[in-house]
């Protein structure tokens, strides 16, 4: 089969495969009909993610039609038309009981060096690392999902690819985002980040009962999606973030503010995220915290900051005296994708959003490489791209 396979810095291949096999009782091969390049996949394409091997296959957003099922598998058949969440889980263990499922104890075989790393292991990802199981992932032809009885989520056949695609991971984590704010009516959120996640995060803050979103970006289409949206926005390079959210809310700061952005902030904001791309480009650093910095200066006394952007490593020059001193809470998770499934599918048929909004780029996997570049560029307007292999 084909797929998209990583072989070193900005070096994303489209290239023949073995096709996946089923390798357990409780595996499903799915058919791909679309996949998407997620904005943590840049992070792969630019070198940031550990443990990757030459030729994995990467990609962690797919759906497509079951064609082979292993003997355990419940309640998925042939033909069955799914989309795949990016977490792995069990459904057995003492976090998958409790809903949180991206931190399932049984699906991850490199946990013993994710918890040199981290102290602990999180799930197993599909496409993203052998840190992270080294499961091939989804921008391809074919694709075995281990334990198919927890994962898919099958759709109905009214609603098209498009609306659907993304509930395997922005959405959900857009969701998330928002939903870890706690919003209450009037409520003023601040969103770092427009991309993919960012758009999800805004509308369903809104959803949610915001009053008022404050979006904070550079790249003009996106600044313009998010204004579509009924968000307020703010470009980082043109004002100061922190005085212009302080004049905002009278002094205050914002309720709740959510970094989507995570570890490739932008290098030329100020002078501490310019610090912060020096530090990484010499090997002094593992991120680029820049935002994460900003927003708990820009977040109430007693709010929340959330976290859904991604980070891998050891974060410098937090300021946490000020967020201790403040009672700020942090709330932050890789998605437990299955827990969110149900309801947001439930809000797409209803007609309460259609992710498909935030679509500008489409191609064949044969384009996936020159994609990868359009995105990882920000050029051409891109903001998400999806490919049909």
């Amino acid at each position: 089969m084909k797929a998209l396979t990583w072989n070193g810095k900005g070096d994303i291949r489209c290239e023949t495969v073995p096709d996946p096999e089923i390798e357990d009782e409780r595996d499903a091969i799915i058919k791909v009909t679309n996949c998407a390049i997620c904005g943590s996949d840049l992070h792969i394409y630019n070198g940031l993610i550990p443990s990757m091997q030459h030729g994995d296959v990467i990609g962690h957003e797919a759906m497509g039609e079951v064609v082979e099922v292993g003997r355990a598998t419940t309640g998925l058949k042939v033909g069955d038309r799914v989309v795949v969440p990016f977490t792995i889980a069990c459904g057995e263990c003492f976090f998958c009981q409790r809903g949180f499922h991206s931190a399932c104890e049984r699906t991850n075989p490199d946990r013993a060096k994710a918890m040199k790393l981290w102290g602990n292991s999180p799930a197993g990802l599909f496409g993203y690392s052998h840190l992270l199981g080294g499961y091939r992932g989804g921008q391809a032809e074919y694709l075995r999902v281990p334990h198919a009885d927890v994962g898919p989520i099958k759709v109905p056949e009214e609603l098209a690819d498009d609306q659907v695609l993304f509930l395997s991971d922005i959405f959900p984590t857009g969701y998330m985002a928002a939903e870890f704010c706690g919003i209450e009516p009037g409520d003023t959120i601040a969103i770092w980040g427009c991309g993919p996640v960012g758009q999800m995060a805004i509308r369903s803050a809104f959803l949610l009962g915001a009053e008022r979103i404050i979006a904070i970006d550079t790249v003009p289409e996106r600044l313009r999606l998010a204004e579509s949206a009924g968000a307020t926005t703010l470009d980082f390079r043109k004002e100061d973030i922190y005085e212009r959210i302080m004049e905002m809310t009278h002094g205050r700061g914002a309720d709740a503010c959510i970094d989507a952005v995570g570890t490739e902030a932008d290098g030329w904001a100020s002078l501490d995220s310019f610090v912060d791309r020096v530090k990484v480009a010499t090997y002094l650093a593992t991120d680029r915290p820049h935002v994460l910095r900003q927003a708990i200066h820009c977040c109430r006394n007693f709010g929340t900051v959330a976290i859904v952007g991604v980070y891998g490593g050891y974060l410098d020059k937090i300021p946490f005296g000020s967020a201790i001193n403040r009672g700020l809470t942090f709330r932050m998770a890789q998605t437990p994708v299955q827990r969110y499934l149900p309801s947001l599918l439930r809000r797409i048929a209803d007609g309460e959003i259609d992710p498909s909004f935030v679509i500008t780029h489409r191609g064949s996997l044969e384009d996936g490489p020159e994609l990868y570049k359009t995105f990882s560029e920000r050029t051409d307007g891109c903001i998400k791209v999806v490919l049909k292999p």
